[in-house]
Formats: C-alpha cells, sequence, structure tokens
C-alpha cells in the first residue's frame, strides 16, 4: 500500500504541482482518508522521499554483496552503474527525480539527504573485507 500510495502522490505532484497538491488530495486519490494517509507517511516530503530512501539503502546493501576481492572504486563503479540504469528505466523514478529539481524546498532536503547517504555509502565501502581507505 505504501508504494501504490507513492506513486499516485507522485501522479498528483506531476500533474498539479507539488505546492499545489494537499495531502487530502492525495489521500482522496488513494481512496484513504487524511488520518490513513499518515499512517504511512509523516508529511507530504517525505512521499517524495520514500523511493529515493530505499534507493539508498539497496545501494548500501548492494556495495556489502560484491565481491570481496573487488576494490573499492570499481564496486562503487558497479553499483552505481547498476541503479542508474534501474533508475532510467523507471517513469517514477524519472519523475520523482523532476519534482525535486523544479521544488526548491525538495532540493534542500535532497541535499541533506546526499550528505547522509554519502557517509553511509563512505561506511560500507570501509566495511568491506580487504578495503583500507585511509
Amino acid at each position: 500500500m505504501r508504494a501504490e500510495l507513492a506513486k499516485v502522490a507522485i501522479d498528483l505532484f506531476a500533474r498539479q504541482g507539488f505546492d499545489e497538491t494537499t495531502v487530502e488530495d492525495i489521500a482522496r486519490a488513494a481512496g484513504m482518508t487524511k488520518r490513513s494517509f499518515f499512517r504511512y507517511f509523516p508529511t507530504k516530503e517525505d512521499v517524495v522521499f520514500d523511493g529515493i530512501d530505499l534507493t539508498g539503502e539497496s545501494v548500501v546493501a548492494d556495495i556489502a554483496a560484491r565481491p570481496a576481492g573487488e576494490g573499492p572504486w570499481e564496486c562503487l563503479h558497479q553499483v552505481l552503474q547498476a541503479w542508474q540504469e534501474e533508475i532510467h528505466a523507471s517513469e517514477q523514478a524519472l519523475a520523482t527525480i523532476r519534482l525535486i529539481e523544479a521544488t526548491p524546498a525538495l532540493a534542500g532536503r535532497l541535499h541533506q539527504r546526499r550528505t547522509e547517504w554519502r557517509r553511509r555509502v563512505s561506511d560500507a565501502l570501509q566495511e568491506r573485507p580487504g578495503t583500507d581507505l585511509d
């Protein structure tokens, strides 16, 4: 249900604009109450970043799953290349990126999230067996 709700929200944001779309609009389009919406997402901004956060978690997991003998740069290159292909194959992911780029408040929040993801990716690379990044 969470993924469906996110899709409904992204579609509405793309048609109406982020600032012009209310949580009530999203809930109505998803066939639920406003209160039900908040069971899934604390804010309408969180619905935008849900897929992006899942991608960030998956990137970290994919780094950990790469072959142990692979160097850190090759590991990072392979993981990011695979995710770039997946993102470009997803219309919802591309719509989310366009929405973030067109909405200053969301772009600022993305910058904050990127800082956290960079730290987590760096930690994941350092935790790989045989990796010495110092």
